[in-house]
């Protein structure tokens, strides 16, 4: 009898502790199933800066596919780092300086957050790390516009200031509770996983970049080839997979908005694939490979932003438009002769525009219903679709011209774009000493 007493007692301390284990010091209960599905959704988007690495690096020459693959890496050292120590708190933090910006100094190297649940039921050092992922991938994207030209310290210098001076902010603005295109009209400007604090920004200041450099030496008269599609189409394929920790994530739950943005997903890529190929076989006579992984691309940084609000058919019309949308970019890009090396505008800019405004034509009923008693029935799409183009907008001159004022100041300290020599000879060898193809001569 007395051995049964400390048994059921023993018993009982075990099932205190681990049910403590469940709550936060403010006794916020964790929801296993959306941590477990946050946890997954974070791996998801950072396996999408080495497919991005990948897809970036199949499309460069022999000689600068290294350097270029390590634009990508890099990332993921330098924004991670300034994303923990003031990154998370600029952008997520309570408004400063007017609302220019966020502050939290609880969020300073995370120091304040150690045992926070958010409302969604998640630890924030989750929603931290699967934010912080957003942050990496932005700035990588940015290099495809200029790639095989740029000097690598003067990239890993450009990528740590636009990250404070550009993405933080805008951030800010989208996503945080107290941002004002969160809080602009019934229901804020729409951005469900990152059209414009992402592929807008990113495209435009890529552009913005383009233009500064110049042209690669000898474009467009010298032919300038892929040297490995396979690895392109490999890099297309895990951005694919890891585009749906990336959309479907952002619902921060583990529900019905979860299904939602993950089929979302899957329509909007697989339309946009199917459509370019459809495209070039009449333009062109044929559907390439590049333009099968261009297609998906297209598809899925339409969807991004509207990924939880369009039911699968107007997923479907936004991954067809963005393709029939971005292919013409492309020709456009090509007639003017300006060199956006990877299409980074062409696919990341133009798309991610398109799907921020078109998202207002196939935004799903309860979605619609939920604003309208918002705004006591004055909501409606035309005035959903003025709030896109005004955050659109709004993107668009910031990012541009913070990216020129940026990359204008580091070009009086350290030269932006490598020289001659460096280029003749490849950014792999110039700026690592290494070669991406063991002996092969580079070409």
């Amino acid at each position: 009898m007395k051995s049964n007493w400390k048994r059921n007692l023993l018993l009982l301390v075990f099932l205190v502790a681990g049910t403590a284990g469940l709550y936060a010091s403010d006794g916020s209960e964790i929801d296993s199933g959306a941590t477990a599905w946050m946890l997954t959704s974070t791996a998801l988007v950072l396996l999408m800066i080495p497919g991005l690495a990948m897809f970036y690096g199949g499309l460069v020459r022999s000689k600068n596919v290294l350097g270029t693959v390590m634009h990508s890496f890099v990332a993921m050292g330098i924004i991670s780092v300034l994303w923990v120590a003031v990154g998370y708190s600029m952008s997520f933090g309570k408004n400063v300086l007017g609302g220019l910006v966020g502050w939290n100094p609880d969020y300073f190297f995370l120091k304040g957050i150690d045992s926070n649940i958010l409302e969604a039921g998640i630890p924030e050092y989750v929603f931290s790390m699967f934010q912080g992922k957003f942050a990496i991938i932005t700035p990588a994207l940015i290099a495809g516009a200029f790639a095989e030209r740029v000097s690598f310290r003067a990239y890993c210098l450009f990528i740590a200031l636009w990250s404070l001076l550009v993405y933080n902010p805008l951030c800010h603005w989208v996503w945080a509770s107290d941002g004002f295109l969160y809080n602009l009209g019934a229901r804020g400007a729409i951005d469900f996983a990152g059209g414009t604090v992402v592929h807008i920004s990113a495209g435009v200041s890529g552009l913005v970049a383009a233009l500064f450099l110049g042209s690669r030496r000898g474009y467009p008269y010298q032919v300038i080839r892929p040297n490995n599609l396979v690895i392109t189409m490999l890099g297309a394929g895990l951005l694919w997979v890891g585009w749906f920790g990336f959309n479907a994530g952002s619902s921060v739950s583990s529900g019905l908005n979860t299904a939602q943005a993950l089929t979302a997903t899957q329509v909007a890529a697989a339309a946009g694939a199917l459509s370019w190929i459809v495209i070039e076989s009449f333009h062109q006579g044929k559907a390439t490979a590049l333009g099968f992984a261009s297609g998906i691309l297209a598809g899925l940084v339409a969807v991004t932003p509207a990924a939880g609000v369009v039911q699968p058919y107007g997923a479907l019309i936004l991954g067809i438009l963005a393709s029939g949308i971005c292919y013409t970019a492309i020709q456009v890009k090509n007639r003017l002769g300006y060199d956006d090396s990877l299409d980074a505008f062409g696919i990341h800019g133009i798309g991610g525009i398109a799907g921020a405004l078109f998202l207002s034509f196939f935004i799903r009923k309860s979605w619609m219903a939920e604003a309208a008693a918002v705004s006591d029935g004055t909501w409606s799409v035309w005035n959903q679709l003025g709030i896109q183009a005004l955050a659109i907008t709004i993107a668009v001159v910031f990012a541009g011209a913070m990216t020129w004022l940026i990359i204008w100041g580091i070009n009086k300290f350290v030269k932006f774009r490598s020289t001659e020599d460096d280029e003749m000879a490849g950014l792999d060898r110039s700026y690592h000493g290494e070669r991406g193809y063991g002996m092969l001569n580079p070409s």
